[in-house]
């Protein structure tokens, strides 16, 4: 039983680390505007004497329970993605400042463009309609 437990947990770690990794590469982009690729990943953490193969980077992305993921390649992702290493390190580490404002500037720009969206499409709607639709995508942000 108490192991079962445990591999509940490591499992629902893995996911965690996954979704956390997907994150990170959602928000974060090289300096040319582009998102990163593996290769680009590869080569920085070789750079500072970390390993990183193709089939460990596929067992993080994709929260493979089944092979342990050494500390250093999570304190070298969290470096080169420049975030507090505990953000990966543990399942509970709080999402960094940085992503936490670059997610609310994503979701400030979608509400955006449904608001466009809504403008153009119901162009025969009252305004006070629109008003309406305005005030409830706001306080979709809350959300």
């Amino acid at each position: 039983m108490a192991a079962e437990g445990a591999a509940q947990r490591n499992l629902r770690n893995s996911q965690i680390l996954a979704r956390k990794i997907d994150l990170l590469l959602d928000v974060m982009v090289t300096a040319e505007g582009r998102p990163y690729e593996f290769q680009d990943i590869q080569t920085a953490l070789f750079e500072k004497g970390v390993k990183l193969s193709r089939t460990r980077w596929h067992h993080i992305k994709a929260g493979d329970a089944t092979v342990r993921q050494p500390p250093e390649v999570l304190i070298a992702l969290a470096e080169f993605f420049q975030v507090n290493p505990d953000y990966l390190l543990n399942s509970d580490g709080a999402v960094p400042e940085r992503i936490q404002h670059e997610l609310e500037l994503l979701a400030a720009m979608r509400r955006a463009k449904v608001k466009e969206f809504a403008t153009r499409t119901l162009a025969d709607v009252d305004n006070e309609t629109l008003d309406a639709i305005a005030a409830l995508l706001d306080d979709s942000k809350k959300y």
